[in-house]
């Protein structure tokens, strides 16, 4: 079992002392990833229903600073050796692929290959709306984004013609150090599930209990059969805002049990003085005994 740590990029690690702080105190804690959350704006008031909480709403509200996670992943890159960046996620629908691929490749290239791509479909819908890309149809154009985002990766000269890219003999540089980046699926749904199953070589279900975790997982290893790919390759990653109550080995064992392969807790201390003791000491009062 692995352990990343979600939300790195919000609150007070959007300071570069803060960034500094949490990159440094994870990778020397032994967590394997930091993940980042995006959104490009929030709209004032918005309506659509956040689906991690049973508020509907987002964690601290709509005034918590939210770095770009690119930036954010390539200043902490600097700082650190070992543990990978994560993005979880990054609303992949939102953004130009041709764009996404070479930040991410770049990124990928100058951290020596620790990038790990989460992406999503979205959920806010206001924020789609402000930035005039269609709300409707955005898991197929996240399905297509993927499938140009690879092939500028893989190919020397790409051509994509869909129904949302279009272009020849496309030349993207750099390349990803091992030729292409892990692209995870995030996602609550069992569309999600199954996107993860058909595309993905990560699945992100985000927040749920083991039993829910058990049924998506089930949902993407079946989709994994259907399109003819190992469902045993595609590493499954859970989130928790929680941690664990008062017995985290046995939940720890029971999240092995239904197939993850990763837990992304949150910072545990959200000042950056103590956020390196903090994860020091879930270290070694979880991660040393597992």
């Amino acid at each position: 079992m692995e352990f990343g740590i979600i939300f790195a990029n919000t609150g007070p690690f959007a300071t570069g002392e803060g960034a500094r702080a949490i990159a440094t105190g994870a990778e020397a804690a032994g967590f394997d990833t930091l993940w980042t959350v995006e959104h490009v704006l929030v709209p004032a008031d918005y309506e659509s229903t956040y689906p991690y909480d049973p508020s509907g709403r987002m964690p601290g509200g709509d005034r918590v600073d939210i770095p770009d996670p690119l930036v954010w992943l390539s200043y902490v890159a600097a700082a650190t050796s070992t543990i990978k960046l994560g993005t979880g996620i990054l609303i992949v629908p939102q953004r130009h692929p041709a764009i996404t691929a070479k930040e991410v490749a770049t990124l990928d290239k100058l951290s020596g290959g620790r990038m790990l791509l989460g992406v999503g479909a979205g959920w806010l819908e206001e924020e789609f709306d402000a930035l005039g890309v269609p709300f409707a149809g955005r898991g197929r154009r996240l399905d297509s984004y993927i499938a140009a985002m690879r092939a500028l990766w893989t190919e020397e000269q790409a051509t994509v013609d869909d129904e949302f890219v279009s272009f020849t003999r496309a030349i993207s540089l750099p390349k990803p150090v091992t030729g292409s980046v892990p692209i995870i699926i995030g996602g609550h749904t069992d569309a999600a599930a199954r996107r993860a199953g058909r595309l993905g070589d990560g699945f992100f279900p985000g927040r749920g209990s083991p039993q829910r975790l058990r049924e998506l997982i089930g949902v993407m290893r079946a989709a994994a059969e259907q399109a003819g790919r190992d469902p045993d390759a595609i590493e499954v990653t859970a989130g928790t805002l929680a941690v664990f109550g008062d017995d985290p080995l046995g939940a720890v064992a029971e999240l092995v049990e239904v197939g993850v392969h990763r837990v992304a807790i949150p910072p545990l201390a959200f000042d950056p003085a103590t956020v390196g003791d903090a994860l020091a000491d879930f270290a070694d009062r979880v991660m040393s005994r597992l």
